[in-house]
Formats: structure tokens, sequence, C-alpha cells
């Protein structure tokens, strides 16, 4: 949509209807967060109870409406589409609206930026001894810093400054999410630019080392490489596994090859538990390694799931029964609730440390008896988690913050960060 707003800013007027499936989307403070944060500059409704939904006779997200000056709806979509094949239908209605269609310039808008100092919904967070880097998303940056207690750190590197898809020693990022240590290297999931970046710690600069910079829509776009909205990355083995949200897919990177290929979900938005590319998956978010297992959070369908990491293995399910089951429920096994869960770590001792996004909290989740539990709540939207010594680093998104958690106390301490390196060296 944001194309299509630009390509037509004096004849289209878009409005957004949000039609929440989960309860904590249907708050309206809460959308207008999910606005900020992506950018968006139009309207939006917020439809919690259907009733626009049933209005247009929608069935499905997302769907598109299209309705011409005089108010008669000319057309509707459901499902993905380009800019490109609504633009020409577009370009017919406004050549046949005549004195129907009032023209309007309207002011390009202006992103709504914290000060230099400040983080913006923080995506994730990754931690590799003194090490730690944060996905600024809401500030289209990385920022890498050491360290030097608990709850502080010094920060040493930003990278990014402003939305864009530039490599080199000043590039540029668009809403950037999972980050991961890789020896002398930062891989960075860059969900808007629908690639996997690879940051040189030493040199300070930045190159693709998957993807096109465009989402993956068509065949031509497959071929070229392109990806679409990698969301989280985890080391396995020799490869780098690429939570790709974007088309219900876990992908493989291999660094030799240079190439992300599918490694399991057949691409359709479902909870099927089965061999790795025939099995469905529901737009995984967050993803971590055990051993020869990879476990993921599989957002839309609340759950957390596992896949082998051999090729001739399976995807399973941990907890999570369905795309329209989940709430705020501990237990075991089914009877298990979830809400948009975008995080999950290993946490040594066999259990997984879980961001239950939408219900504000982080849970304990273990794998071999299926068991829930609440650990920490009074979050806001946590979508990020690393582990340091002893504490458990978080990404809490819609408080614009990384908060440090003592594993033991369970005592939050929102991190320090200390600028005065990166300010005098004009990073």
């Amino acid at each position: 949509m944001r194309e299509l707003e630009e390509q037509f800013r004096d004849e289209l007027v878009v409005v957004g209807v949000h039609s929440g499936k989960f309860i904590t989307e249907r708050e309206t403070a809460r959308i207008a967060d999910a606005a900020k944060r992506l950018g968006v500059d139009h309207p939006v409704v917020n439809d919690r109870q259907f009733r626009v939904w049933r209005s247009y006779a929608v069935r499905a997200w997302p769907t598109i409406v299209v309705i011409d000056p005089r108010g008669y709806v000319l057309g509707q979509h459901a499902g993905e589409f380009t800019a490109d094949a609504v633009a020409s239908a577009l370009r017919e209605i406004i050549a046949g609206a005549g004195d129907t269609l009032v023209r309007a310039t309207r002011p390009h808008p202006s992103a709504e930026k914290a000060d230099g100092r400040a983080l913006r919904y923080p995506g994730k967070v990754a931690v590799d001894g003194e090490r730690i880097a944060i996905a600024d998303s809401g500030n289209d940056r990385v920022i890498v810093a050491t360290l030097t207690r608990r709850d502080a750190a010094r920060v040493d590197m930003v990278l990014g400054s402003t939305r864009g898809w530039r490599d080199g020693a000043d590039p540029l990022f668009d809403y950037p999410q999972g980050v991961l240590f890789a020896g002398d290297e930062l891989l960075v999931a860059d969900a808007g630019n629908h690639s996997v970046r690879a940051v040189d710690l030493r040199s300070r600069t930045t190159r693709t080392i998957a993807g096109t910079g465009r989402q993956l829509r068509t065949r031509a776009d497959l071929a070229a490489g392109a990806l679409s909205s990698p969301w989280d990355l985890a080391r396995a083995g020799d490869r780098v596994a690429i939570a790709m949200a974007g088309n219900h897919r876990v992908y493989m990177l291999d660094r030799k090859a240079g190439r992300a290929v599918p490694f399991a979900g057949s691409g359709a938005e479902e909870l099927a538990d089965g061999p790795l590319l025939s099995a469905a998956l529901a737009q995984p978010m967050g993803i971590c390694a055990v051993g020869e297992r990879l476990y993921f959070a599989d957002s839309e369908s609340s759950a957390i799931r596992w896949a082998d990491a051999d090729a001739s293995g399976a995807v399973g399910t941990v907890v999570g029964t369905g795309l329209f089951d989940f709430g705020d429920v501990d237990g075991g096994g089914d009877v298990v609730r979830l809400q948009h869960p975008q995080s999950v770590i290993a946490m040594g001792d066999g259990r997984l440390l879980v961001a239950d996004s939408y219900n504000d909290a982080l849970k304990w989740v273990d794998p071999a008896t299926r068991r829930a539990t609440t650990w920490v709540r009074g979050l806001h939207e946590p979508s990020g988690l690393a582990r340091g010594d002893g504490v458990v680093y978080v990404a809490d998104t819609d408080s614009h913050r990384v908060v440090a958690i003592d594993e033991e106390t369970r005592a939050l301490t929102p991190l320090a960060l200390d600028w005065t390196a990166a300010d005098a060296a004009g990073r």
C-alpha cells in the first residue's frame, strides 16, 4: 500500500480497517502503537466487532476493496497482492472519474522518531559474551554495544539512520529484526528490505548476503533469490536458520553457497505437522537451535513448534493447536494457550523461554513434558529474547526499551545505554 500511496498521492485515499483476530489486537492503543511502529500514516479504523468486515463480505486477511469517488465498490481482492497489479486498475478508475474526483495534494508525512539516544520499538536482541546487539526497529537501525555490567552497556556502533537499503560503510535498514553474532560479523534479518545483511564488526561495513531488497511475490522474484520478511536468525551448525514470517516457512542460509532456500513449511498458512517441506507453518517470528532440532515461535497459530535440522526430518508441535486457538493458559499439552508469541530461546536445562508477546509475559515451555508456566509479567509486547550470564535480555517493544531480568530473582531492570563513545565517534 505504501507504494500505491506514493504513486497516487493526489488521487488515492487509503483507509485501513483493522479487524483483529487476537484479543490484544482489538485494543485501540495497541493498534495505534502498531501503526506508529510500522510507519502507517493513513487513518485506521478499529473494527473490533467485525462490522465493517461483515458489511463488505470479507473472508480473509488481507482483503483490499476499491471504491470509486461516488462510493461504489468496483472490486475486491482477498490475499496478498502487488502494487503493480493494482496500479493499472487505479489508472483506469482515475481516467474515467472526471469531475467526480477531487484532487488534493497531501503533504508528505513526517516520521515520528524518538531522539537519537532513545530506542523506538526495539524488535530483537542478541548477546555474545560482553557484546550485545539491539535491533532498534522503529528507528531503522542496529545498535552494537559492550556490556559494562548486567544492566548497562556502552554503545560502540550505530548502523543505519533512516529507512532505506544501502550497503557499505554507511548502511541503511528498513525495520530490522533478528540479530545474530557470527564471529567478527553481525547478521541482521532486515525484515522491511526482505534481506539478510552481514556487518563486518572490524571494518564496520555492511553487505547483503541473501535477498534482493524486494519481497518475494513472483516466480521471477524466486529465481532472483528474493525473500519475504525474514524475522529471526539462529545458528544451525555451519548454516543459519531463518524464520521467514512473510511466507510461513523456515529457510536455511548456506553462507558458502550464498543462498537461502526453503527448509521447512509448504508455504500454506496453517498448523499441520509432517515432513519438513509438507508441514504447514503460520508466520514464524522467532527461532533458536538446540542440538539437532530447531524450535520456533509460530506466531499466527500461537504455537511453539520444532523442526529437525536434518533435511530428512519433520516438523512437530510442542504447544498450540490451531490458527484460532489462543489465550493465556498455563498447564500441559493441548490445554496450553499462548497469544502470538514472537521469540523463543534455549535456557540450557532443556526448557525454552518464550516471549508470549500479546499476553505481555515470558513463559517457560518444556518440550519434554509439553508444560507451560508463566515466569514474568508486566512487560509490553516483548518481542525479542537473549540470554547473558545469569540474565535474560528482553526487547520490550512497546515500552521502547531493553530490560535485563535476573534469572534467580526475576528482578527487572531497564538496560542503561551509555552513548558517550558513539557520540565521540560520530556514530
